[in-house]
């Protein structure tokens, strides 16, 4: 895999076009011509190592702007572009802004990924979350996407108000109908100025706890996985997100994505465990050393749970010639080797 340089550009928008509960109302300050530059050619200079640049429209979505801006943002990248130092550019869109003409102005300045708005793809949900696009506009705009040969992201959100974990995976299938290569995340948070802080004041909304965010999210992410769609993100990572957004309640930790994925780990060796019809000793499982931390847990988390519910030993072992993600899990005792050792 080639060694990438994703250049990240935050584009916060004057007003969000539609009142959805989650959202604040803030007015803010598109970032400056030179500004973009500047920090292109700062991250440029930093990685030097970098085989693909990308740089990435982040925030609110790009469709948002106005196309005069828009086309404005998109020349200084195309700059950079045509001296062979930037590969590709990356925007997220809305649905219902989607056209024909849209897309034809973003392949002629060279963007290659566009990560789609898939809040979510129950209409119910959308209306109550007062999302101004419904399912058939997701479709549509996906196909558009992809028949004009861009790559297609998606970004799925969970913990939304009426939104049980059966519609999140609902969503997430018809996410993969969508045929995306990328996919992220999203947990809702209760953030103050927003309409959902009323409601959760009220006590008419209930956002998800951590764990619970936590173990959604595990089963999205193998989901998408087991069709060969790319998680490039899960929730947020910022440690100092939770106080610059206001954030009061919510699935909110600053190591979210490593929490899913020492979740995944423990599930992947207590299923290998459970297709035996043996009771298991010790378990020894070789990752690629950058997935060591994971698969044994914070503070050991995952090491001891197997010790307490199935009283199995866990070793980990690196090997560098396993790809970051796979694993060799081997039973190494059984509970009648042992006895038959004594």
């Amino acid at each position: 895999m080639k060694k990438q340089n994703i250049i990240p550009i935050l584009i916060p928008i004057r007003k969000y076009p539609y009142d959805c509960t989650w959202y604040q109302k803030e007015e803010k300050t598109i970032n400056t011509k030179d500004k973009i530059r500047k920090v292109i050619e700062n991250r440029i200079k930093e990685e030097t190592e970098a085989e693909e640049v990308e740089v990435a429209f982040l925030g609110k979505s790009f469709t948002d702007i106005k196309e005069s801006k828009q086309e404005e943002l998109l020349e200084v990248v195309n700059e950079f572009i045509k001296e062979g130092k930037v590969n590709s550019i990356r925007i997220s869109a809305r649905p219902d802004q989607i056209n024909k003409d849209i897309l034809k102005k973003y392949k002629k300045y060279n963007v290659k990924t566009i990560e789609l708005e898939t809040v979510s793809c129950n209409d119910y949900i959308l209306k109550c979350t007062k999302i101004a696009y419904n399912y058939k506009e997701i479709k549509k705009a996906a196909r558009m996407i992809r028949w004009r040969n861009f790559t297609l992201g998606c970004q799925m959100m969970v913990g939304l108000p009426d939104s049980t974990r059966i519609d999140e995976m609902n969503t997430a299938k018809e996410i993969i109908k969508l045929k995306p290569k990328v996919i992220r995340i999203c947990p809702i948070y209760v953030v103050e100025g927003t309409k959902l802080e009323k409601e959760y004041k009220k006590e008419n909304y209930q956002p998800l706890t951590v764990m619970q965010g936590v173990e959604i999210c595990k089963d999205l992410v193998r989901a998408f996985a087991d069709k060969d769609i790319e998680t490039i993100r899960i929730g947020y990572q910022d440690a100092d997100l939770k106080e610059e957004k206001g954030i009061i309640e919510g699935p909110y930790h600053p190591g979210f994505r490593q929490l899913v994925e020492i979740a995944m780990w423990y599930d992947a060796v207590v299923s290998k465990i459970k297709k035996l019809n043996v009771k298991v000793k010790e378990v020894e499982v070789t990752v690629n050393p950058i997935d060591v931390e994971n698969v044994i847990g914070i503070k050991n988390e995952n090491i001891i749970k197997l010790k307490e519910i199935y009283d199995v030993d866990l070793i980990v072992k690196p090997d560098e010639e396993i790809k970051q993600g796979k694993s060799k899990i081997e039973i190494v005792q059984t509970y009648n080797d042992f006895l038959e050792e004594q």
